[in-house]
This record gives C-alpha cells, sequence and structure tokens, in this order.
C-alpha cells in the first residue's frame, strides 16, 4: 500500500512539472526531457510513469481534473450542512472562474491546453463533455430548486443552466487576461442568480 502512494505522488510531482510549464509558456514545444528535467526526474523514469509525450499531457491533465473536482468539493463543503441551492449553484460557477491563485494557475494550464484541444483527438474528448456536464449538474440543482421552491417553476432549468455554465466560462479568460477583475465577474454571475432565485427561500 505504502509503495502505490509513492507511485501517486511521483505521478503528482511529474504532473505539476508539466503544469508549470505550461503556465510559463504553452504545452506546444514542451519535451519529455524539459518536464523531466522540470520534476527533477530522469527520462527513463517519467516514460516509466506516463510513456510517450502525448500520454503524459494526457496523464496530467486528468490529474488536474481530478484535483479540481476534489477542491471544489472542500469549497462547497464549507458552504455547511444544509446550503441553500442559490449558494450551491454559485459555488459551482465560481468553479469556473479564476477567484484565486489556485484557481488562477488552474486555468492558466487549462488555456495552454486549448490548442491541444482542437488538434488532437484524444485530448478533445476529455474537454468535449466537461461543458455538457457541468451543465447537467446545475440543471439538476437548478430542478431541486423548483421542488423545494427557491427557484420559480415557470424558469427553463435546461437554458438558464447552459446560459450559466457558459457564461461563467466565458468570462474566464477576460479574468485571466485582467480585462475584467473578479469582482466584477462576481457581480455578474450574481446578477444572473438573482434573476433566477427570486422567492424568498433561495437563501
Amino acid at each position: 500500500m505504502p509503495r502505490q502512494v509513492d507511485h501517486d505522488q511521483r505521478r503528482r510531482q511529474i504532473a505539476e512539472a508539466v503544469w508549470r510549464l505550461a503556465t510559463r509558456g504553452g504545452l506546444e514545444d514542451v519535451t519529455l526531457r524539459q518536464v523531466a528535467a522540470e520534476a527533477g526526474v530522469s527520462a527513463r523514469l517519467l516514460q516509466y510513469y506516463f510513456g510517450t509525450r502525448d500520454e503524459l499531457l494526457l496523464g496530467a491533465l486528468e490529474i488536474l481534473n481530478d484535483d479540481a473536482e476534489q477542491r471544489a468539493r472542500e469549497r462547497l463543503a464549507k458552504l455547511g450542512e444544509a446550503p441553500g441551492m442559490h449558494a450551491i449553484v454559485r459555488g459551482v460557477l465560481f468553479e469556473l472562474l479564476p477567484l484565486d491563485e489556485e484557481r488562477r494557475s488552474r486555468h492558466l494550464v487549462y488555456a495552454a491546453y486549448f490548442v491541444r484541444f482542437l488538434t488532437d483527438p484524444a485530448l478533445a474528448k476529455v474537454a468535449q463533455g466537461a461543458p455538457r456536464a457541468l451543465e447537467n449538474l446545475v440543471t439538476g440543482l437548478l430542478v431541486q430548486g423548483q421542488q423545494s421552491g427557491q427557484v420559480p417553476l415557470n424558469i427553463n432549468a435546461a437554458a438558464e443552466a447552459a446560459f450559466l455554465v457558459a457564461g461563467a466560462e466565458g468570462m474566464q479568460s477576460s479574468v485571466l487576461l485582467r480585462q475584467r477583475s473578479a469582482e466584477d465577474a462576481i457581480a455578474m454571475i450574481d446578477h444572473q442568480l438573482a434573476r433566477i432565485f427570486t422567492t424568498t427561500n433561495s437563501a
């Protein structure tokens, strides 16, 4: 068992090296040798854990996604034992925005992967399902809000979820480029949620 934990830690060490290189200069020209040097391991050990360059990029992305999901769960857990649906949806949408250093670094890595998403079928497959999965999650939360009286029944949950997710994702680049402040992005999300959560039980 301890041996497996060591393997996981080593894979994460290498993945974090990929992330650092991605945020500094993108991924188009990154080599296995550069990643090995950044991670402080031999190229042979890197290939043992991940194989080819493409497999390394895919593996590092999968670890990043797992890490993001875990951090999101931790932040949502801090909302308390029985948060209202408004707070839960708000928390989910905030995970799509670079609101602190951890999320900013993560979204910079995602930005570096973007060109690869367009040209690499394996990476594209990982990326393509993410927005729909988020839309389905937010749709389900809004439906629960309708069932509990926190969201009006005449709201189209699926349409609103698609709009909210697309809006939050659309603000990622402008916040990363500091064209828009994190506070402005939060205010825009809150404005849209106030339009949806119009009942007195939406806290």
